[in-house]
């Protein structure tokens, strides 16, 4: 790949919360208001049961294991992480919610381990604890450095882009959007006197017309636009129709990648005009281990993918899917016969979207347009 590539890190949903806050050096109250669960320590204890002892405390790294070299080596120009987790240690979990996440601040260099350019908000957990959990999340970041897209103190900043100069010129911008469909309450949208999420009802017309105004509103030359959209249910291979238009329109718009999330396993991968639609990466770091239900899903089975796109009009030349499995709250290399289990059921479920998958022979994943697959 010549230097006319730009590559991209598009990770699934980020939950440094919960179990995982507990294993870090700096562990915030455990309690939950869970209705089946009420001591975070327990979701250690169940991935212990599953695949052996969790050490701890364990290293900002920890989580990512892996992952942290593999993704050096894929050496992407820009990291977007979905950052599903409050960063508070104050507060208590708004009503109405059965799961609450959040990561005392004084564990995030586990997310800073990871080396995040923008990490996208808009998501259903940001305001897990409330307003004040809100801003101490954005203070958070803020002070590590970390650059935000869709949640903020007031509706301008929620929908503000992220933007990444590129070592070689031009930039990555990323627009970040909650959509009803995935949880997100709608008492959480930013407004102009109050903070919360770039926040929409409806994968709709008149949502992508908006959201593709600001696209070509803030796109010049050069640069590569991600939509990020946090949408959709937990489970199931199939995607909505309006999901579909609504991504065609935003790439018609004027996006480059519609980079989607909210699901718990990787959904199908869409080449349109020539560019990327993610429908669902799935999760990547998580406490569910030891969750049972879905298990037809393998939702220990996470995907690392790094998008290669055209620098000069945004299209795309290639995905490069590396498997990973969850194992004692780490991410590591999958298997063999679990890569080619990825392998089958993303192609199955991507070749209809203009997408072929296949199985490089060191277990790498390759997504690319049809038309263009050997």
């Amino acid at each position: 790949m010549g230097t006319d590539l730009v590559r991209l890190f598009l990770s699934g949903d980020v939950m440094l919360g919960r179990g995982i806050d507990q294993i870090l050096p700096h562990p915030g109250d455990p309690a939950l208001s869970e209705g089946y669960v009420s001591d975070a320590r327990t979701y250690v204890s169940l991935a212990e049961t599953v695949n052996g002892p969790v050490p701890r405390p364990v290293g900002p790294g920890y989580p990512w294991g892996e992952a942290l070299d593999a993704l050096d080596h894929a050496a992407p120009d820009a990291r977007i992480v979905n950052l599903e987790t409050a960063v508070t240690g104050d507060g208590a979990p708004v009503p109405g919610k059965a799961v609450h996440y959040r990561m005392h601040p004084a564990n995030l260099p586990a997310l800073a381990a990871v080396r995040p350019d923008v990490c996208v908000l808009a998501n259903n957990h940001v305001l897990d604890y409330g307003h004040g959990g809100l801003h101490d999340t954005l203070d958070s970041l803020s002070a590590l450095g970390l650059r935000t897209a869709g949640a903020g103190r007031d509706a301008d900043e929620a929908r503000r882009p992220a933007v990444v100069p590129l070592p070689r010129g031009g930039r990555v911008l990323v627009l970040s959007l909650g959509l009803s469909s995935s949880g997100v309450p709608r008492d959480w949208a930013a407004t102009a006197r109050r903070g919360g999420v770039d926040f929409a009802a409806r994968a709709d017309d008149r949502t992508a017309a908006r959201l593709a105004a600001r696209v070509r509103g803030e796109k010049g030359p050069g640069d590569i636009a991600v939509v990020s959209l946090h949408w959709g249910s937990n489970w199931g291979y199939d995607l909505p129709a309006t999901h579909i238009a609504f991504a065609h329109a935003l790439i018609d718009g004027g996006a480059d990648i519609v980079h989607g999330h909210s699901s718990h396993h990787p959904r199908p991968l869409e080449v349109y005009r020539g560019r990327l639609v993610l429908h669902g990466c799935g999760d990547l770091i998580n406490d569910y281990e030891g969750i049972s239900g879905y298990e037809e899903y393998r939702d220990d089975l996470r995907l690392l993918p790094v998008a290669s796109v055209t620098r000069d009009d945004g299209r795309l030349r290639e995905v490069r899917l590396i498997p990973m499995r969850a194992r004692r709250l780490r991410l590591e290399h999958a298997s063999g016969p679990d890569a080619r289990l990825l392998h089958d059921v993303l192609a199955r479920i991507s070749r209809p979207h203009g997408t072929r998958i296949t199985l490089t022979r060191d277990g790498t994943l390759t997504a690319r347009p049809a038309q263009d697959a050997p």
